[in-house]
């Protein structure tokens, strides 16, 4: 078994994590400005990459389930383990049921997705403004939810790499470091 992750692994890896920081960040930015046509074409282009995160999110479960990714380093603690599996199947989750949040909250708030403004995308619930409000609330906790494991991610990666010196960080990089 390999101690790498596959080229097509990695490669998606950092397109999603790309993707996501770029969507935390535009969506704290934007939620804030006052309504303006710039507003407006911002949530266009936070939707339309959020449908994309979510299906490539939807490609890289189903390369994950056909190709084992490496085992863990033999001397991490059953509860490191344990709690690595957990912030991985965490992240897989959210990659998936936070767009699906913001699809519904975009639905119950009456304004429909069009991804790269070419393809409209139903709407999965009738407008609904009280519903609405819930769902931008759920997104959002999702979303704080997403940047705490994030950064216990990195973090984890960070403490392999200088503290453990093993390859964890290493083998996800894009270039297998010598």
């Amino acid at each position: 078994m390999s101690t790498h992750y596959t080229a097509t692994a990695k490669t998606l890896h950092w397109i999603i994590a790309a993707f996501i920081l770029g969507l935390l960040g535009l969506g704290f930015y934007m939620q804030d400005l006052p309504l303006s046509p710039t507003k407006l074409q911002l949530y266009a282009w936070h939707k339309w990459a959020g449908v994309t995160v979510f299906l490539v999110a939807v490609f890289r479960l189903g390369w994950r389930a056909s190709h084992r990714p490496p085992a863990l380093p033999g001397h991490m603690a059953p509860l490191e383990r344990r709690a690595a599996h957990a912030a991985h199947h965490l992240l897989y989750v959210l990659m998936l049921v936070i767009p699906l949040s913001g699809w519904l909250m975009s639905s119950a708030k009456g304004f429909q997705t069009v991804w790269f403004g070419v393809l409209p995308i139903p709407d999965l619930l009738a407008k609904d403004k009280e519903l609405g409000d819930l769902l931008q609330n759920v997104h959002l906790g999702l979303n704080l939810l997403l940047v705490a494991i994030l950064l216990g991610h990195v973090g984890a990666a960070l403490k392999h790499h200088f503290i453990d010196k093993d390859d964890v960080l290493t083998r996800i990089l894009p270039r297998r470091a010598s």
